[in-house]
């Protein structure tokens, strides 16, 4: 399957060969016909990426600021591990495009294999053979619209959003600022709904196309003098700005072309900074235009497929595409005037050559050739499989964690060699192989399970497919290395469980705190013990975003993805189980936690769990208390051990044990060591985080009398 890539890193674009996507629930798999280069947008990637990395610190300062925080907290050679592994990720490029359903997932209604689709979504619809695409983002093609014009669906839905947060109304005058391909769509449905339309743009070919699409005029100069004379003097009522510039003046002039009490939409990329006395003195209502319309950036919407309401969100993200492919089909938007290119897909990057070049362009078509699923195969080898020696390792994802931790801490480890991968899209798999020497690639994580070429499988998928993809390996006689959380819920944990004790292969967690040098420091210090510890463990989480997939059915939660962590590093410090559970959370606060464990050789622990607080404050501190002993752990950075008056200190680079879990795993699987944990240990660790979620659910407290309820 061919697809168009961009490495972020580098700049290098390409069209890359790839396994194709495998179907999923509440998806569709889509053979592309024809897809639409969106000149302004994907100008600003290739710029992006083609910048240096001190030119996209400017462009990014939010970012900046992340690393820097990152820094802090995890130190220099991680965080920048992780920024160069991410930089190193291609991305597809594409967001709008026709074709047609080569298969259904479930769940999905109203379509049938070889239906004709248009679809949208960066990242989703993009420049490739095949796209699966969810079906929020997917709506029928009529039949009186060709292919070619279903291709614009994504910008259609744009400047309709656009146009529908202007409000326009029959006979209002309405000035579009800026003529690309967003501004002449807009230009056509302002005249659909009966507005009278003047539109500019600097470049008299782009004004000149603009009347020929039925404005009612268009000019590329002397803006404020043909506003007046269009207006009677009033100014426009509305002012649609599509116009892409780092400079406010566009926007500063879409002001002084405002009637009083006007209405400014910026739909396109443009400085901000506004002057404040035209917007005070004419009382003008200010609007940023979001993209395709309500869902967009809404991941339940987007990619869960959860629809809003129509009696409450009259015009989603799904609705403008139908809306405007019927505006099409009804020949009230032409679009055969905007294409000025067509490439063939092999031939994509003369394609994006233009975007860089002085020749005139505005819609550049990019065409497919027929492909059938069986075509685009989702297994590829691209070297022999390893001999049957050492580690032959295999990867079912391969996400940011995977390559800024996990596949440095495997790099130069004897008998290891990098046999399959296995990622959601064709890309990131073909990527993986190249940088990291994979022998094989695809999208079928079974395939890549059942394979033979393989004997040690790495899951680090999403929270949710843990479980199952565990058990599979295992059963297919796979040693196993799955990050934490193993489970999601009691009944996936018993199943992975029963399969590691029946099966021949190893089963380890990617619980890495019982293997970091100051935590097994801490655990020396405290022997020989003579009764029991009493434990604390304080997390400064910070917060994640309200959207993240964590929060979502895919991630169960920041209590079982991430408490677990803490839970099993006390269980290592205590020798012995969980036993008792209680905990309670702040009001409102799910990930603002407090629990209290006590483990079977009568130690307990408290963690303190919060997203509140200070980002500045480290991360991590454990503190232990154990006959006449203190030992203090700050941040995996620094241990102190006090003991008769006298505290002595340990510093040393922040390490949380990943590379020596790794280790120990692949050293077990090799019969080299015991296994880094035991099953009762996976399996009480586990069972202890599902008690705090559950205690959380259910707890009844006793309330405490006030001093004047019983006085």
């Amino acid at each position: 399957m061919k697809q168009v890539e961009q490495n972020y890193r580098t700049g290098r674009l390409r069209v890359a060969e790839a396994p194709a996507p495998g179907v999923d629930s509440g998806a569709v798999l889509v053979a592309s016909r024809v897809s639409l280069i969106s000149a302004g947008t994907e100008r600003q990637l290739l710029e992006f990426a083609r910048a240096s990395l001190v030119g996209k610190a400017v462009a990014r300062p939010d970012l900046v600021r992340r690393v820097l925080r990152n820094t802090r907290r995890e130190g220099v050679r991680a965080t920048f591990e992780k920024i160069f592994a991410k930089l190193d990720t291609p991305i597809p490029l594409g967001y709008s495009l026709a074709g047609r359903a080569l298969e259904i997932g479930r769940g999905v209604e109203g379509l049938c294999v070889g239906d004709r689709i248009a679809c949208a979504g960066a990242g989703l619809a993009n420049h490739a053979e095949v796209n699966l695409i969810p079906k929020n983002l997917i709506v029928p093609i009529p039949d009186e619209v060709d292919d070619d014009d279903a291709a614009f669906v994504t910008l259609g839905a744009i400047a309709l959003q656009g146009v529908r947060l202007a409000a326009p109304t029959l006979g209002e005058r309405v000035l579009v600022m800026g003529l690309g391909l967003i501004g002449l769509l807009a230009v056509q449905l302002l005249k659909a709904n009966g507005c009278r339309v003047l539109a500019f743009d600097p470049n008299d070919a782009r004004a000149a196309l603009a009347r020929d699409l039925g404005a009612d005029s268009a000019v590329s100069e002397r803006l404020s003098e043909t506003v007046q004379a269009f207006t009677g003097g009033h100014g426009a009522d509305a002012v649609i700005l599509t116009a892409a510039s780092k400079s406010s003046d566009p926007i500063n002039v879409a002001a002084e072309c405002s009637r009083l009490k006007g209405r400014i939409v910026v739909v396109g990329l443009v400085g901000m900074t506004i002057d404040r006395e035209p917007f005070y003195r004419r009382e003008l209502d200010l609007k940023l235009s979001f993209s395709y319309g309500p869902g967009r950036g809404d991941p339940s919407y987007e990619l869960q497929g959860q629809d809003y309401p129509l009696a409450y969100v009259r015009w989603t993200e799904q609705r403008n595409m139908e809306a405007f492919l019927a505006l099409v089909a009804e020949g009230k938007v032409r679009l055969k005037p905007l294409v000025t290119h067509r490439f063939a897909i092999d031939e994509a990057e003369n394609a994006y050559g233009l975007l860089e070049s002085s020749e005139p362009h505005l819609g550049i078509l990019l065409t497919y050739p027929d492909v059938f699923a069986h075509e685009a195969p989702r297994l590829v080898r691209r070297a022999p499989p390893p001999a049957a020696e050492g580690n032959r390792v295999a990867f079912i994802g391969l996400g940011n964690y995977a390559r800024g931790v996990l596949l440095p801490a495997l790099r130069g480890a004897p008998g290891v060699t990098l046999a399959a991968v296995a990622t959601a899209t064709g890309l990131s798999a073909v990527n993986a192989g190249e940088s990291y020497g994979f022998a094989s690639v695809s999208t079928d994580a079974a395939a890549v399970i059942e394979d033979d070429g393989n004997d040690t499988v790495f899951i680090v998928t999403r929270h949710d497919s843990h479980a199952s993809l565990a058990a599979h390996a295992l059963r297919a006689g796979k040693h196993v290395f799955c990050e934490k959380p193993l489970a999601l819920d009691p009944q996936s944990l018993r199943e992975a469980i029963e399969a590691a004790s029946d099966a021949p292969g190893l089963l380890t967690i990617g619980f890495n705190r019982r293997f970091a040098p100051l935590l097994q420091e801490a655990k020396t210090a405290l022997e020989p013990r003579v009764g029991p510890l009493v434990m604390i463990y304080r997390i400064n989480a910070g917060a994640l975003p309200r959207d993240s997939w964590i929060h979502r059915e895919q991630g169960g939660g920041r209590i079982l993805g991430e408490i677990c962590h803490f839970v099993d590093a006390l269980t290592f410090l205590a020798g012995a189980p969980p036993a008792e559970v209680q905990a309670v959370a702040a009001r409102g606060r799910r990930d603002a936690v407090s629990a209290l464990l006590r483990f079977r050789d009568g130690s307990t622990g408290a963690i303190v769990y919060s997203s509140l607080g200070d980002p500045a404050v480290g991360k991590e501190h454990i503190e232990v208390f154990a006959d006449g002993a203190v030992v203090r752990l700050d941040d995996f950075r620094s241990l102190y051990v006090t003991r008769g008056g006298k505290t002595a200190k340990t510093a040393a680079t922040q390490d949380k044990g990943q590379r020596a879990l790794v280790a120990a795993f692949l050293q077990a699987t090799r019969g080299e060591r015991e296994p880094p944990m035991t099953l009762e240990e996976m399996f009480s660790v586990s069972e202890a985080t599902f008690e705090i979620e559950n205690a959380l659910r259910s707890a009844e407290p006793s309330p405490v009398a006030a001093l004047d309820e019983g006085a």
